[in-house]
């Protein structure tokens, strides 16, 4: 079967996470990305130049998506308690945020670091802002963030340890 000679990029990058996700940083090679997509190693070494500028582009290519995906669902969901866990369940639903333990797993790149820890704090902002605003609501929506990153986390590794309804009326309440 002949190879194919063209591939978006976006599907290329998706194959790249998919085996970050799958087998880790040492995983991803223009071989093993070669192997999964079909395109000739030359081919994605003149796309992306180096192994890490490939790993890069995919993660950066996840951040886009995550970012554009935040501001829908900020759009989306009522100013209210309800918004906040609407918000997250928005944000959480989209295949792309199967990624989110992806993205924060490996911070060595700075730029990718600057862009977790801005979407961090937009994500923090938009629940503050469901949840009243103010001290108390920033408070809140700090807590309500780390937990609902640990359940995506540990979601993997054998399920829901608890429902982020409970928590969201424990802190906000």
């Amino acid at each position: 079967m002949a190879r194919p000679k063209s591939l978006p990029d976006a599907e290329v990058l998706a194959s790249v996470r998919r085996i970050l996700a799958d087998h880790g940083d040492r995983a991803v090679s223009f071989g093993s990305v070669s192997q999964a997509t079909g395109l000739a190693g030359p081919t994605l070494v003149q796309r992306f130049g180096t192994r890490e500028g490939m790993v890069r582009a995919a993660l950066s290519a996840a951040w886009d998506a995550l970012e554009a995906l935040t501001e829908r669902a900020e759009a989306d969901t009522p100013l209210s308690a309800k918004g906040a866990q609407a918000f997250l369940k928005l944000l959480g639903a989209e295949s792309e945020t199967s990624e989110i333990s992806l993205l924060a797993a490996d911070f060595r790149d700075p730029a990718l670091r600057e862009r977790a820890a801005a979407w961090r704090a937009r994500v923090e902002a938009a629940l503050a802002l469901r949840l009243g605003g103010g001290g108390k609501a920033r408070e809140a929506a700090a807590i309500l963030f780390t937990a609902w990153q640990g359940q995506l986390l540990w979601q993997q590794a054998g399920g829901k340890a608890f429902r982020l309804k409970d928590a969201l009326k424990r802190i906000s309440g």
